[in-house]
């Protein structure tokens, strides 16, 4: 019989999560510990969050100092780390205003309201525009707005009737979005790369073609940058990548989130001056959205995210990808190694569902999405030493799941 201890799950917690067998305790840069004190190597980031590692000493310290000052005053005042994180959001994106929120989701729907907002100012020939062109196997979040816009049966069979008004195109296809503009159309909602769609990419002049599109057709361009964001491509943000998107293609609107405080919940929006001044007081509101706290912690994100950090994001995702594809010729299950900075999804012709917890038994956090692809989205703080040991747990999962399909 074996000795190793039963993982056993609350029975006090709702069943919604398929988790791992493991209690982490402890977590200190690229590492975390469980409550048997074993170590493992984070190449998950707590799903694109943890970007600067866990127990960021300057993150840490920045949330002490705004706890023994000012928790907490509601949105009916201001605060400074408010007011100072919107102003750097605004200065390094594509200027504008900025709403705060609590996740991605929020911001997507805040993305969303301000859309319909949009286009009830500015009707069609047939009255108000209302309708969001989103894509195959898009993902923005699990709230209603945000699930109606995710055309995935897995996340929203069940919870229906859904919101109407998302018509589906095929992601990178200019015919397909075209074939789904009316004269109700407002706006498109698209992933620079998808995340939970596989870590799909398409060739950069997609994004020009489709900003030219929204442009002709006074459709406004939101990118969800809720995972693609806050330096996980090598940028700060992937519109700003031009192996992503063209240089001068820009969104009118773009919702960020995940590793914007490094841990603490906190996601925003932005949306140029013009397209945010059609929200007035009232329209739209949050009790926690940009507390002191989380602002603080984003304040200090984004002050580490200098332009070498970055750069070395891409010089590590280069080198994670380059070492991947090696593996084809013994490993010709690997169909495809792709991605950009420290966004790879590695996909197989199998499912690999069973290679996450084979990896967490030898020390390695990695996820699988869309069935097939294996997700690595590692925190930007890792050594050339800690890159390659992670590499090393993972080919030899990987050889374990040879054979037949």
């Amino acid at each position: 019989m074996s000795d190793k201890p039963v993982f056993t799950e609350s029975p006090y917690l709702f069943n919604t999560y398929r988790r791992q067998p493991v209690t982490f305790v402890r977590g200190k840069g690229p590492w975390l510990w469980d409550d048997n004190k074993k170590r493992y190597l984070d190449f998950f980031s707590g799903l694109a969050v943890c970007n600067l590692g866990h127990a960021n000493r300057n993150v840490a310290r920045a949330v002490s100092h705004q706890v023994r000052t000012l928790l907490h005053t509601s949105n009916l005042f201001s605060t400074l780390p408010q007011r100072e994180l919107a102003k750097e959001l605004s200065t390094r994106t594509f200027g504008g205003k900025v709403f705060f929120a609590n996740s991605g989701a929020e911001a997507n729907e805040g993305a969303l309201k301000l859309a319909r907002r949009f286009g009830f100012v500015h009707p069609g020939p047939d009255g108000p525009r209302h309708e969001v062109i989103v894509f195959e196997a898009a993902f923005h979040g699990r709230t209603f707005g945000a699930l109606s816009a995710t055309p995935q049966k897995k996340y929203q069979e069940g919870f229906g009737p859904l919101l109407p008004g998302f018509p589906v195109a095929v992601y990178g296809d200019m015919a397909s979005i075209k074939a789904k503009l009316t004269s109700r159309t407002c706006a498109v909602l698209v992933e620079p790369i998808q995340g939970e769609g596989g870590v799909r990419t398409v060739p950069p002049s997609f994004f020009k073609e489709l900003s030219d599109f929204c442009r002709a057709n006074n459709l406004l361009l939101m990118f969800d940058e809720v995972q693609t964001g806050v330096g996980r491509t090598g940028t700060l943000f992937a519109y700003q990548n031009s192996e992503i998107v063209p240089a001068g293609v820009v969104p009118d609107v773009m919702s960020i989130a995940k590793g914007l405080g490094n841990g603490l919940p906190i996601g925003a929006l932005i949306a140029r001056t013009a397209i945010a001044d059609l929200i007035h007081p009232g329209d739209h509101a949050t009790t926690f959205g940009g507390g002191a706290v989380p602002c603080q912690a984003a304040l200090s994100v984004l002050h580490q995210l200098t332009p070498p950090l970055l750069s070395d994001v891409k010089r590590r995702g280069t080198l994670i990808r380059k070492e991947i594809s090696g593996w084809s010729v013994e490993m010709p299950f690997i169909k495809e190694v792709r991605g950009v900075g420290l966004m790879i999804g590695i996909e197989l012709d199998r499912p690999g569902a069973a290679v996450v917890p084979a990896a967490l038994e030898k020390g390695l956090l990695v996820n699988c999405t869309a069935d097939k692809v294996i997700r690595l989205l590692p925190p930007f703080v890792l050594s050339r030493t800690e890159t390659m040991r992670g590499l090393k747990i993972l080919k030899s999962v990987l050889k374990t799941f040879g054979g037949p399909s």
